[in-house]
């Protein structure tokens, strides 16, 4: 799955969840303690946030803005029916939270490439872009591929900084995600729902 995070702070229900589906950098069960320590997670954010400008780490106080553009990033599939999904995801993030430029890219694999979609950023106005890695966990995509391709593609654009947030992680709005499908998938074996976007068509949601 492509899910291979910072705080992420959005709304799930069953008829939207949208999937594209390592090694951990860091310990677990300390990461959802400081969920509940404010003071701490804004320090654990703050590290857990690759930075441009200054070539250490920063904490950001303020959300997107106008100026802003942020790209979604998925691993990529030789599957286009995988690779539409975050096209959907996208088009539901840009939707829910208003931001004016949105774009999704794919590591590899796949179009539009992360430099497509920083070089549509910036011609749409972006002289700031928010890479966020559509991925569950940390590991070697998050700690090198991503960076590596998201500085290639900056090269192109001396004037524009460019962040690369934490993938999704351990946040608990993960529970509820994971419950709802759970859920959703029981509900459609008992007869009582169709089946949901993701398994629509392959029959694979059913009991053996």
């Amino acid at each position: 799955m492509s899910i291979d995070s910072s705080s992420i702070n959005f709304t799930v229900s069953r008829s939207s969840i949208r999937e594209t589906v390592g090694n951990p950098r860091w310990d677990f069960p300390k990461f959802v303690n400081l969920q509940r320590n404010s003071a701490k997670s804004r320090s654990l954010s703050t590290k857990l946030c690759l930075t441009t400008g200054n070539g250490g780490f920063r904490q950001e106080k303020h959300g997107v803005g106008d100026g802003d553009g942020v790209i979604i990033v998925d691993h990529g599939s030789r599957r286009q029916e995988s690779n539409l999904m975050l096209n959907e995801f996208v088009a539901m993030f840009r939707d829910k939270t208003g931001y004016p430029i949105v774009e999704p890219a794919h590591m590899e694999l796949a179009e539009p490439s992360i430099k497509d979609a920083f070089n549509s950023c910036v011609q749409q106005g972006a002289n700031r872009v928010i890479v966020s890695p559509y991925f569950l966990f940390p590991g070697r995509h998050w700690n090198q591929d991503i960076p590596s391709l998201a500085a290639e593609a900056a090269k192109d654009h001396p004037g524009v900084s460019y962040i690369i947030t934490a993938p999704l992680g351990l946040h608990e709005l993960m529970v509820d995600v994971l419950n709802d499908r759970i859920n959703y998938c029981l509900s459609h074996v008992a007869g009582d729902a169709d089946e949901c976007a993701v398994c629509s068509g392959t029959g694979k949601c059913r009991l053996h």
